[in-house]
Parts: C-alpha cells; sequence; structure tokens
C-alpha cells in the first residue's frame, strides 16, 4: 500500500518556554513541508531523505537502539511508540530548515507516527500530539512540551492556534491572522535542544513550582517566596509570557498591530533577560530589525540557543534574507491506496 503524507512545519508568534509547565502558546502551521512517500508492508523500514544524512534500516520488532543514523532514534521511538507490525520503505523529502527552530524535529516525528498508524483509525489531534510528544522524549530525552506536535497537528488553515496547554485539559482556539499582517522569519543560526540548556530550563521551572506552585496560574506577586535569584527570574517570565500570550491575541483579534509588535519585544526581552535562551547574536539580529520601516514587532522564536527570529510587517515591509510564510492547515495523509 502507497501512503503519502504532508506534515507542515510550524513557527511561534508568542508563548516560548510555557507550554512544558500547563501554559499558554500561539504558534502557527507554516507553509514548508515535509512530504513522506512510502510503501507499507514487509517487516523491515527502511528510510532515506535528501535532507538528513544515512539511510535508517531497522527491523520491525528490533531493538531501538539498532539503528545507528542519527535521525533514526525518531524512526525507532515512533516504532515503539506506536507498536506498529508492519514495514515501511521510502523517502523523506522536506522544506522545512533543521536546526532552525520551525520545528524539523516534530514534523518528523509527527510523519513518522502518522505513516505508522492505520489511516482508518488516525486518532485525533491531541492524542495524536501526545503519541508524538512521547516519541521526540524518547528519542532526545529532551522534556519537550506539547506545543509544536498540537500545532502541526491541530492546525487551521489562515489562523494561529491560541492553546491552552495545562496537563489532562488541553485545549486550543483558532485565531484568524489578520490579512493585512505578513509574517517573516529569519534564519540566525543553527541549533539543537540536546546539548543545550533547553533541559536546565524544565528543572529550574519544577523547582520554582515547588515553591509557590503551577507557574501557570502563578502570579508576580508570588515571586516573593522564591530566594533564588535565577529561579524568580525563570518564573517571572513564564508568568509574564502568560499574560503576554493573551494580550497578543486580543490585540491580534482588534487587529491593534501596535500594540502586538510591543509584546513581541517585550516577550524577546523576557526571553533574552529573565529566561537567558537568546544569543547575542539574536539579540543584534531583533534590535536591527525592529528599525525597519514597516515592522510592528519581531523576537526570537522556538527553543532558543540560536534558531529564528519572527516578525509580523505591513504587507510591503521587507526584511532582507528572510522568507514569508503563511499559516497552513494541519499534517495529512495525501493518498493512502
Amino acid at each position: 500500500m502507497r501512503r503519502q503524507i504532508r506534515v507542515p512545519g510550524r513557527v511561534n508568534l508568542i508563548g516560548d518556554h510555557t507550554d512544558y509547565t500547563g501554559g499558554w502558546v500561539m504558534p502557527m502551521a507554516i507553509d514548508r513541508w515535509m512530504m513522506f512517500d512510502l510503501e507499507t508492508g514487509g517487516d523491515r523500514i527502511t528510510l532515506k531523505s535528501a535532507q538528513l544524512p544515512g539511510i535508517v534500516d531497522l527491523a520491525v520488532f528490533g531493538s531501538e537502539h539498532e539503528t545507528i543514523v542519527d535521525w533514526g532514534r525518531y524512526v525507532a521511538a515512533a516504532m515503539i511508540e506506536t507498536g506498529t507490525t508492519e514495514g515501511l520503505v521510502g523517502e523523506i523529502r522536506s522544506t522545512i530548515p533543521v536546526g532552525a527552530g520551525v520545528s524539523s524535529s516534530a514534523a518528523l516525528a509527527v510523519g513518522l507516527v502518522m505513516a505508522m498508524l492505520p489511516s482508518d483509525t488516525m486518532p485525533g489531534p491531541l492524542e495524536l500530539a501526545q503519541i508524538v510528544q512521547r516519541v521526540e522524549h524518547r528519542a532526545t530525552g529532551v522534556p519537550t512540551g506539547i506545543m509544536d506536535q498540537l500545532c502541526i497537528a491541530g492546525a487551521e488553515a489562515g489562523h494561529a492556534l491560541l492553546i491552552d496547554c495545562a496537563p489532562g485539559a488541553t485545549r486550543w482556539e483558532p485565531i484568524q491572522m489578520p490579512e493585512q499582517v505578513r509574517v517573516q522569519v529569519l534564519f540566525v543560526a543553527h541549533r539543537t535542544l540536546e546539548g543545550s540548556a533547553y533541559s536546565d530550563r524544565v528543572r529550574e521551572c519544577a523547582e520554582a513550582e515547588a515553591i509557590i506552585g503551577s507557574l501557570a496560574t502563578a502570579d508576580l506577586s508570588d515571586l516573593d517566596s522564591i530566594e533564588s535569584e535565577v529561579l524568580r527570574r525563570r518564573a517571572r517570565h513564564v508568568i509574564t509570557e502568560n499574560t503576554r500570550v493573551h494580550a497578543f491575541a486580543d490585540a491580534l483579534i482588534g487587529r491593534d498591530l501596535d500594540l502586538v509588535g510591543e509584546i513581541m519585544i517585550a516577550s524577546h526581552r523576557s526571553l533574552s533577560d529573565d529566561y537567558e535562551v537568546s544569543t547575542p547574536e539574536m539579540d543584534q539580529v531583533v534590535a536591527s530589525i525592529s528599525e525597519l520601516p514597516g515592522v510592528w514587532g519581531v523576537r526570537m522564536t522556538g527553543g532558543g540557543f540560536g534558531g529564528c527570529v519572527v516578525a509580523i510587517t505591513e504587507p510591503d515591509g521587507e526584511i532582507p534574507g528572510a522568507w514569508t510564510v503563511v499559516p497552513v492547515g494541519a499534517a495529512r495523509v495525501m493518498n493512502d491506496v
């Protein structure tokens, strides 16, 4: 049986490092794609990619440690989490930049899970995202939240998603993007969450929550109970970022684009100063873009430590080297015959 799957990347407009504390985020799926062209059957999974090095070749019932190809860890993890009993042979092609903070790894994992599950019993967006989240945790050991996976699994064309990442009560609402805005993404530097301080930030948030409770429901007055300056700054970012997500959504709905821009700049400052996941290069790029004509707002996007910046501009606003992205729909099986 031939199966073709198309999976979008994503860019996060506001709400970084809030999802793993059950907070609020607002990403959108973008028109950069990972395409899976596969034949199902047999007892081996054999995959190649023009953008990823090496060929993954695994026995369906083999060990997850069998592969020596780096991205084969995702394949093995998807095999285990889906419990697939059928092989796959095929090719993966992608226009999603790798290591740029626009969710190439989540797109890979979503596509693999969709390839390994029967199409007639494909789960809904939340359940699919939860499976993919487990795949990423198994493959990398990085305790990521559910934002990327749910955005890719539940996106609606023309809309961003306002997501409440509360454990056990995750919900989302599509927010229409105004026609008079242009979303531009500029790559700054390659990054990977593995080996970065991402896991440290997750741990620091957990330590802060052990003192004041859930950061998703805390307010700034609770920070007085935290003695550690580092933990206090981490918690302050999460608390204020959750507030910014709601203010951003309201401003977008109300077409107050000057306020949208102010919120994006404030978000970047918080990520840089309180959360310390930006870099001097990212800060300089954000400062330079913010001075360009037609730019309402700009900020780093994604997990940080490199990656991309995202800007919202007027339709004729030009950012040298950036690419324009539009909000697209969720990952889907294109052909299954």
